[in-house]
């Protein structure tokens, strides 16, 4: 082949991946309009989408509330208390659509194909528009899909502060992160961990790392901080000190118990649980694993739990299961709200649309009395096939809609009381002396054994099932 045709060929396939496979529109292609000297996006990011309002179960517009009404009360609070709606940066401006098997589908029009400073601080500014429009309060972040590794330490963390100063600036007194954390897991660094890091000088970076964005988390006025130990687990027993690893992890925590009350930070310290995924087995495997590692190590007056919905069904248990262990636990803090595919083995980060799972989920919140100060995340992301900017909209109103439906259903299911009474009979026979002597830790074996041989044979009512998803169901 002559180098005519060879260049001619390269250029060919150049024009085919960017302009049929859709590379990365940049910032420069459109100048005058949209961008300045400095790069800065000079108009709207989201051009077209009114802020988003309330019009009731009858509206068939996709750009508006259905049942989610921010400051209509329902059990004695507005609807936004109830639920402290947060948008997850990572999924909404970080996400690409990009899977093992795909490269990226998604490419914001305000995206120049970068991971620079000036594009961090673009990103910024849509996430404050897009929080806007939405009529949220609350925002979550990685430290590290925020703003761009540096190659030290040092650099990482004055990048941070730039984009954190000018996030600081845009949320002014009304909007404020739900929760901060550190990226433990996607540098090569953390491919054994963090925390449980074979590697003393790993532990100590993301020490250093945690350290800052706590710091961060601090200044924006966030009001809890999130430990997400995705690589904080094992691949094999057969070369893991797994005792030392849980050692290790527990000084690590208690280590940001310390720095966070010495740096004032009254916020909430949260673990949240998911059994593997990248590792085969990750530490804080579900909501009891991590209660039973908290007490172990005295640690269980200072953490509470965020639930993600998607991780208690790969552990093997309904997120309801899931909340209500923690609640019971006194550890219900918050709740990354997602779900996954029952066909599909793996994190896949859906929003919520479940009405009946909804449901479950704000019967433990209601029991609970809320989540504040913490609330609602939404750790989802549009599908892959998704990629129209409005998605982001329509995809996060979904979800509102589909949690704020399950609050009024749990508020019938109070009203009507056929539920909780079927449940108060059920356990009648305790509702009684002996019962009571029970509960209070006052009846021993041979005083038990009495009563068996009194009583005899017992007679053992229904349980019901099939009328507790009836009555459940007509709530829907």
């Amino acid at each position: 082949m002559k180098p005519a045709e060879i260049l001619l060929l390269f250029l060919c396939f150049n024009v085919f991946t960017f302009g049929v496979i859709g590379g990365p529109p940049t910032c420069p292609a459109d100048l005058d309009s949209e961008c300045g000297d400095s790069g800065e996006w000079k108009v709207e990011f989201f051009p077209g989408i009114p802020k988003i309002k309330y019009e009731g179960p009858s509206s068939k517009n996709p750009l508006a509330f259905k049942w989610y009404n921010a400051e209509e009360v329902i059990l004695g609070k507005k609807m936004k208390d109830w639920f402290r709606f947060s948008v997850a940066f990572w999924h909404t401006f970080r996400g690409t659509g990009a899977d093992p098997f795909g490269a990226p589908t998604k490419y914001w029009p305000w995206e120049d194909g970068t991971n620079s400073l000036a594009m961090a601080k673009r990103r910024m500014r849509a996430n404050f528009e897009f929080i806007d429009k939405l009529g949220v309060d609350f925002w979550c972040f990685h430290d590290r899909d925020i703003a761009p590794d540096g190659k030290t330490l040092e650099e990482s963390n004055a990048n941070l502060d730039e984009v954190v100063a000018l996030a600081k600036e845009l949320q002014g007194s009304k909007i404020h992160p739900l929760w901060g954390t550190a990226q433990l897991f996607l540098h090569p660094r953390y491919m054994h961990g963090g925390a449980t890091s074979s590697e003393l000088s790993v532990y100590a970076y993301a020490a250093a790392q945690v350290k800052k964005a706590i710091e961060v988390t601090h200044y924006l006025g966030g009001e809890n901080y999130v430990f997400w130990g995705g690589r904080e687990g094992y691949q094999s027993l057969l070369n893991t000190d797994m005792g030392r690893e849980l050692d290790h992890l527990a000084r690590f925590l208690e280590a940001a118990v310390a720095y966070k009350k010495k740096i004032g930070f009254n916020g909430t310290l949260l673990i949240e649980p998911k059994p593997q995924e990248p590792t085969k087995h990750q530490y804080d495997w579900d909501a009891a694993t991590t209660a039973n590692f908290l007490r172990k190590y005295g640690l269980i007056g200072e953490f509470k739990l965020n639930i993600e919905c998607n991780h208690a069904t790969l552990s093997g248990h309904s997120c309801h299961h899931e909340l209500e262990t923690a609640r019971l636990n006194g550890l219900l803090g918050n709740i990354d709200a997602n779900t996954g595919d029952p066909q599909i083995g793996w994190d896949t980060d859906q929003f919520l649309t479940d009405i009946g799972e909804a449901t479950m989920v704000m019967l433990s919140v209601v029991k609970n009395g809320g989540l504040a100060p913490g609330g609602f995340n939404f750790d989802a992301k549009l599908r892959r096939e998704s990629t129209d900017v409005e998605d982001l909209f329509i995809a996060h109103i979904g979800g509102m809609d589909t949690l704020a439906r399950g609050l009024r259903n749990v508020a019938k299911i109070i009203e009507d009381g056929s539920l909780p009474e079927l449940v108060r009979k059920r356990y009648l026979s305790f509702d009684t002396e002996i019962g009571a002597l029970i509960e209070a830790g006052k009846a021993d074996f041979e005083f038990l054994e009495k009563k068996a041989i009194e009583w005899g044979e017992p007679k053992v009512p229904s349980a019901k099932q099939e009328l507790a998803e009836m009555i459940f169901q007509l709530a829907l």
